[in-house]
């Protein structure tokens, strides 16, 4: 434990994926197309917290949704790349805008697609109900 509270002494943005970890990984679908995910406000009221802390707080998706704009305006995130269906060119692109260095940040994800930042950010992070090879690879679950 002490070696991951060490990692976290040194995060300066934290990068959520969307779809479960912020949701259940539940994808719903109205008759007209539309596209409605179920977000936990508990999970809301942590990223404000982390924000307040002077942590930036980013979302790296795979899929693009509206729904997921307007979580990012709700909970005051600026930092939103949808439709990344290779997360670690967004990942790239993140830290070179934000003059971070790969230490310095930490992502939470939930599967496979989100390895390979994983690997590369100083804190993994995945949510228990990821598959095992990515729970291998994290820091914490």
């Amino acid at each position: 434990m002490q070696h991951i509270l060490e990692k976290a002494r040194k995060i300066r943005v934290v990068i959520f994926d969307v779809d479960g970890v912020l949701t259940d990984g539940s994808l719903y679908l109205t008759d007209g197309g539309e596209e409605i995910k179920a977000f936990n406000s508990h999970d809301g009221h942590g990223i404000k917290m982390l924000r307040a802390s002077g942590v930036k707080v980013a979302l790296i998706t795979g899929r693009e949704s509206r729904c997921v704009d307007l979580k990012a305006i709700d909970l005051g995130i600026t930092l939103v790349h949808q439709g990344a269906k290779n997360k670690l060119p967004a990942f790239e692109a993140l830290l070179s805008e934000q003059k971070l260095d790969a230490s310095s940040c930490a992502y939470v994800g939930d599967d496979l697609i989100d390895l390979p930042v994983m690997l590369r950010c100083g804190l993994a992070i995945c949510v228990p109900a990821a598959p095992a090879l990515v729970k291998k690879h994290a820091h914490y679950v």
